[in-house]
């Protein structure tokens, strides 16, 4: 999620918001999903149907292979169009939504889940990441 955070907040210090990742998870909850994704029934051809090529696959030790799908968006917090406070003071609001889904041996989902932030990075001297996780 870093590689996708940190360009964010480069742009949105340059530009006021900016966004990045699958623009397809960015309104999903595990609802969404549940209406269109049935654990033990779906495959993958039908989940990159659904959401493209995951951001990142990976397996687990047991042999499942793991999809990520992420979505960020940043906005520009008010501070950060105030002349030399912004500086400071500026920063930026991300909101944050990823999905990510364990495929069996056969290549069918046999879990999944969605998880959505928000987060408040700032910029100067007391600088940091605040995480209100949904």
């Amino acid at each position: 999620m870093t590689k996708i955070l940190l360009p964010l907040v480069l742009v949105v210090a340059l530009g006021g918001c900016a966004s990045a990742g699958n623009d397809r998870v960015k309104a999903e909850t595990m609802g969404t999903v549940g209406s269109k994704v049935t654990k033990g029934v779906t495959t993958k051809d039908q989940v990159r149907a659904l959401y493209g090529e995951p951001g990142s696959v990976s397996l687990t030790d047991g042999g499942s292979e793991v999809w990520h799908y992420a979505y960020a968006h940043a906005t520009a917090t008010a501070a950060s169009y105030i002349p030399i406070v912004g500086i400071f003071a500026g920063g930026s609001n991300v909101e944050k939504n990823e999905l990510v889904f364990i495929f069996d041996k056969t290549n069918i989902v046999q879990n999944y889940t969605v998880h959505a932030s928000q987060s408040t990075v700032q910029r100067g001297t007391s600088g940091g990441v605040g995480d209100n996780a949904n």
